[in-house]
């Protein structure tokens, strides 16, 4: 080789580096954010919505200047609809991408198959959708619903209507059936007879509702006024109603509470049979505050549809990345074990009014609300708590649970310390919650 090409040789080799060196600074000039919610698939119906609701609040936080004096970067993922491959993107946000944190999930299935993998790679996620509870993980913030913000308040609304029988209608996995055996347990303390409690199930994506909803039928013939408490979740709940609806199951005879239905599910069908049906949740787009109607002003600008519409689990990514954003300038790092020790007692604005804190559970105050299906897809408000609710990670109802609580903080540092014994592991997390 020439003199000449060994020196266009090193003058290549040293421009590669620097090209590498400056990619290298430039990735370290950005906090990266990853986004694992299914694009594709059953879930795709509720999750799209939420990875472009977090596109919005890491463009509007890079207006503001970022964080720390860097741009936010989405890592979007999409793990459709896949309990497996949410385990497997979650790391590959975590060890590929280097992500600082991620906001992700909506079934409990899927946040289940990731918590080994932010626990193995120490890393952070926010998890926005209403749950089952019996769980409280050091790398987990849960930004949704406990059963005492939700499932508790709906059963004790329509308690209050004069229900008497129960149909748990949900869909098969380990959500609806934990929330229904807590909610058997809480009916049955107040006095509700077993064979006034009917419980179902049907696979993710059911679409042939017909025995099921004339069992529905059947069961509430018996001259009690009965309620249908719904934990059916994704495209399922589109025949579903359809089916409430073809076989006249109506809010005057049988209303139904759902759990996981809001605006965004109700986009996809006509409302107009639906309304009167109810379901609970710590937000609906209808609340009248002007932080809510600033979000939705957002919201519509950002997609560039004056359709789309706002949901809960969205309200929810909103208090956690805003809590989030809190932390990392407290800790002034997004160093996971100094962000996770300045989010306890962090408090943000929330849209329903006033503030959001986030308790040393790891879960955080919401407002529990009652909406009323509208016939445009929107809910009337005709119930609420007087006051702010901080998630129960585990249940009262549930006597393996019962003696369990969650402090983060040190020296306890205990997801389920048993007040019993006095020592942190009285129960495991996922044996209590099968």
């Amino acid at each position: 080789m020439t003199f000449k090409a060994r020196l266009c040789g090193v003058a290549l080799a040293a421009a590669l580096s620097t090209t590498a060196l400056h990619g290298a600074l430039a990735a370290e000039d950005t906090i990266k954010v990853g986004i694992l919610h299914s694009l594709s698939g059953t879930m795709a119906i509720s999750e799209t919505t939420l990875k472009d609701a977090m596109l919005m609040l890491i463009d509007e936080q890079n207006k503001k200047g970022g964080l720390l004096g860097k741009k936010l970067e989405a890592v979007v993922v999409d793990p459709a609809s896949d309990w497996p491959l949410f385990a497997e993107k979650a790391r590959q946000l975590i060890a590929q991408d280097k992500v600082a944190a991620t906001f992700g999930c909506w079934t409990s299935v899927s946040r289940k198959s990731v918590l080994p993998v932010f626990k193995e790679l120490n890393s952070i996620l926010f998890y926005p959708v209403q749950y089952e509870g019996e769980e409280s993980e050091r790398n987990v913030f849960y930004t949704g619903a406990a059963p005492n913000q939700q499932a508790i308040p709906a059963v004790d609304y329509l308690m209050k209507e004069g229900v008497e029988r129960w149909v748990l209608e949900g869909t098969d996995y380990v959500y609806p059936r934990t929330t229904n055996k807590i909610l058997e347990a809480y009916l049955k303390s107040k006095g509700v007879a077993a064979e006034d409690i009917k419980v179902n199930y049907t696979p993710f994506g059911f679409s042939d509702w017909q025995t099921e909803v004339s069992a529905i039928k059947d069961f509430s013939g018996a001259g009690k006024k009965t309620a249908v408490v719904s934990t059916v979740n994704g495209d399922a709940n589109v025949p579903f109603y359809k089916e409430l609806a073809n076989q006249g199951v109506s809010a005057e005879t049988t209303p139904v509470m759902a759990f996981s239905v809001g605006e965004e599910e109700l986009a996809g069908i006509d409302t107009t049979p639906l309304v009167g049906h109810l379901a609970a949740w710590n937000y609906f787009e209808s609340v009248d505050t002007p932080e809510n109607e600033e979000f939705i002003a957002k919201w519509k600008e950002f997609t560039k549809n004056d359709k789309r519409v706002t949901n809960d689990p969205m309200e929810a990514h909103y208090i956690g990345f805003n809590m989030w954003v809190k932390a990392v300038e407290a800790a002034g790092t997004t160093d996971p074990d100094k962000v996770i020790d300045a989010m306890v007692g962090v408090a943000v604005p929330n849209l329903s009014g006033g503030y959001s804190s986030m308790g040393a559970n790891h879960h955080i105050t919401k407002p529990v609300l009652i909406g009323e299906i509208q016939a445009d897809g929107q809910f009337e408000i005709v119930d609420q708590t007087p006051g702010l609710v901080l998630g129960d990670e585990w249940s009262d109802f549930l006597p393996e649970s019962a003696p369990l609580i969650a402090d983060w903080r040190k020296p306890m540092s205990c997801g389920n310390f048993n007040t019993q014994t006095g020592k942190c592991g009285g129960s495991d997390a996922k044996a209590a919650s099968n």
